[in-house]
């Protein structure tokens, strides 16, 4: 499937923004994969071959739909999200 991203200028400033100074690595990455695809590459080889590691395709898109419906905070972990841990610390 193809996707595309059309950003404004401001919009572009910002993930440049991020992409060179926030300080979770994963955001930073969609960041990059976003301007990609913004910037003409199809999604699926941004994925497979245009980051640091190579991604699921799927999950590439998933980032460009999270971006289009919450720009910025959309790159974010949600709170709640992720492996939860194993034992409380205080139960003990």
């Amino acid at each position: 499937m193809i996707r595309r991203v059309i950003l404004t200028d401001e919009e572009r400033e910002q993930l440049v923004r991020i992409l060179k100074y926030d300080p979770k690595p994963y955001v930073r990455e969609r960041a990059a994969a976003i301007l990609k695809v913004a910037d003409g590459q199809i999604a699926t080889h941004v994925a497979l071959s245009g980051l640091l590691q190579p991604r699921d395709p799927t999950t590439v898109l998933s980032w460009l739909t999270c971006y289009r419906e919450a720009s910025i905070e959309g790159l974010r972990v949600k709170p709640g999200r992720g492996r939860k841990p194993a034992f409380s610390p205080g139960a003990c």
